[in-house]
C-alpha cells in the first residue's frame, strides 16, 4: 500500500501518510522559513524608516497575536471546509502581507500588513491547520511521530531560508527581498491541493459527535488543556523574543550581521533534530515529561549563554542547544490535544493552544523593544526569559494524557 496505515470500515478514503507529509512539510519549510528571518529586517527598516525599535517590534507582535486570533478561525474553518481552501487564502493573504511590508512607508500601515494581514495568513499555512490534516489521516500510533516530522520541516525551512533571506537582503536590498518572498510563498497554493481531504468533498465536514461550543466549553474547563496552554505562552515569549531580537542584540555587542544569520540557521537545523526526536519520543515517553525537559533545558540554556564571554563561538552553541529545544515542545503539545480529545475538533482546539503561544509571542517581542528603549539593553527580558521557563516546566508536569470521559462512556465506566 501507498499509506502505512489503513482507514476504517465505512470511513471516508484516507490520504497517502507520505503525500500528506510531502505536501504538509513543504508548506511549513515555505511559510515557517519566511517568517523565521523577519529579525534580519529590524536593523534595514528601522533604519531606512527613520523608526524605533518598539515602532518594528510592534508590529510583530500584533503578527504574534493577530496570527493567534486568526489561527482559531482558520482551525475552525479547516475542520469544517478542510485543509486546502484555508491554505489558498493563507497563501494569498501571506504574498499581499509581504508586499505590503516592502512597500508601506507609516507605521500604521506596516503593523496593518506586517502584523494583521501576515499574522492571519500564517494562520493558515501553518502548524494548526497542517496538524489538523495529520490528525484526521494519520493512524494515532504514527501520529506523534508525523507531527514531528511535520514540525522538522519548519526547522529546516528556517536552515534553508534564513541565509537566503540574508543573501536577498544584501544582493537586491530590503524591498526587493520581500517582493521575491512575496512571489515565492504562492507555491503553497499548488502544494495544498495534495491536502485536499477526501472526507471534505463539496464542503461537507466529517461526522463529530460534539458541535464547535461543546468541543470548546469541555476543553476551557479541562485542567490539563489549562495547563498545555500556559506552557505554551511560555514557548511563545522565548522563541519570538530570540528569533526577533538576538540579531540585534548580537550587532549591539559587536558582532557582525553573518553570525545573526549563521545563529538563525542553525537554530533551524538542529530544530530539525529536536523536533523530530521529540515526535518521536512521544511515542513512547510521557509527553508531559518531554515538555518539561525542554522548559526547562532553555531555561539552563540561556543561563549559561548570559554567563559566559559572549563571542560567535559561544552563540553558535547557544544556538545548536537552543534549536534543539527550538520549537520541539509543537509535536508533544499538539499529540497531547489529539490523544485527550479525539480529531473532530483538534485544529480548532490546537488554534486555541496556539493562541496562548501568540499572547506569549506578543509579549516576548512587544517587551523586547520596549524595554530596550528605556534600559538600553535587553537584560531584563533574558531573565524573564529564565524565569518563565523554569515555570513552564512544573506546570506541565501534572497534565493528563490519558483520552477524556465523555457522557457514555463515562456511565459504562462508573
Amino acid at each position: 500500500m501507498s499509506s502505512i496505515h489503513s482507514a476504517p470500515a465505512g470511513a471516508p478514503p484516507r490520504l497517502s501518510a507520505w503525500q500528506v507529509l510531502a505536501c504538509g512539510a513543504a508548506i511549513v519549510t515555505l511559510s515557517m522559513g519566511v517568517r523565521h528571518g523577519f529579525g534580519l529586517w529590524l536593523q534595514p527598516i528601522t533604519q531606512a524608516q527613520g523608526w524605533s525599535r518598539e515602532s518594528f517590534s510592534f508590529a510583530l507582535a500584533i503578527q504574534n497575536l493577530s496570527w493567534g486570533v486568526f489561527g482559531i478561525f482558520a482551525g475552525m474553518a479547516a475542520d469544517r471546509f478542510g485543509a486546502m481552501r484555508v491554505l489558498v487564502v493563507g497563501a494569498l493573504l501571506y504574498g499581499l502581507g509581504l508586499a505590503g511590508m516592502a512597500l508601506t512607508t507609516s507605521t500604521l500601515g506596516f503593523a496593518l500588513t506586517t502584523g494583521v494581514l501576515i499574522g492571519a495568513a500564517q494562520a493558515g499555512t501553518t502548524y494548526a491547520v497542517i496538524y489538523g490534516v495529520i490528525g484526521r489521516q494519520i493512524a494515532p500510533e504514527k501520529r506523534s511521530w508525523a507531527m514531528g516530522v511535520a514540525a522538522a520541516a519548519g526547522s529546516f525551512g528556517q536552515f534553508l531560508m534564513v541565509p537566503v533571506e540574508g543573501w536577498l537582503i544584501s544582493s537586491f536590498g530590503w524591498q526587493e527581498a520581500l517582493l521575491i518572498l512575496a512571489g515565492a510563498i504562492f507555491l503553497i497554493m499548488p502544494l495544498a491541493r495534495g491536502l485536499r481531504e477526501p472526507g471534505f468533498g463539496g464542503g461537507a465536514a466529517a461526522p463529530r459527535e460534539q458541535t464547535i461550543v461543546q468541543a470548546l466549553a469541555e476543553a476551557m474547563r479541562y485542567r490539563s488543556f489549562q495547563l498545555l496552554m500556559a506552557g505554551y505562552f511560555v514557548c511563545g515569549f522565548q522563541v519570538v523574543f530570540i528569533g526577533v531580537h538576538m540579531p540585534s542584540y548580537l550587532k549591539d555587542n559587536g558582532l557582525s550581521p553573518q553570525v545573526a544569520s549563521y545563529a538563525l540557521a542553525l537554530i533551524g537545523l538542529f530544530n530539525v533534530i529536536g523536533t523530530y526526536a521529540a515526535g518521536s519520543l512521544g511515542q513512547r515517553l510521557p509527553k508531559r515529561h518531554i515538555l518539561a525537559f525542554i522548559y526547562l533545558a532553555r531555561a539552563v540554556t540561556i543561563s549559561v549563554f548570559l554567563i559566559v564571554p559572549l563571542s560567535p563561538m559561544s552563540v553558535y552553541v547557544f544556538s545548536a542547544v537552543m534549536g534543539v529545544l527550538w520549537l520541539s515542545t509543537v509535536p508533544p503539545t499538539n499529540a497531547m490535544v489529539a490523544q485527550i480529545f479525539g480529531v473532530a475538533h483538534m485544529s480548532m482546539l490546537g488554534g486555541f493552544v496556539f493562541f496562548s503561544h501568540q499572547i506569549g509571542s506578543f509579549m516576548g517581542v512587544w517587551l523586547g523593544g520596549v524595554l530596550y528603549d528605556h534600559t538600553g539593553s535587553y537584560d531584563i527580558v533574558w531573565y524573564i526569559a529564565i524565569a518563565l521557563g523554569v515555570f513552564a516546566a512544573l506546570i506541565n508536569l501534572p497534565v493528563r494524557e490519558a483520552p477524556i470521559v465523555r457522557g457514555p462512556q463515562r456511565m459504562a465506566a462508573a
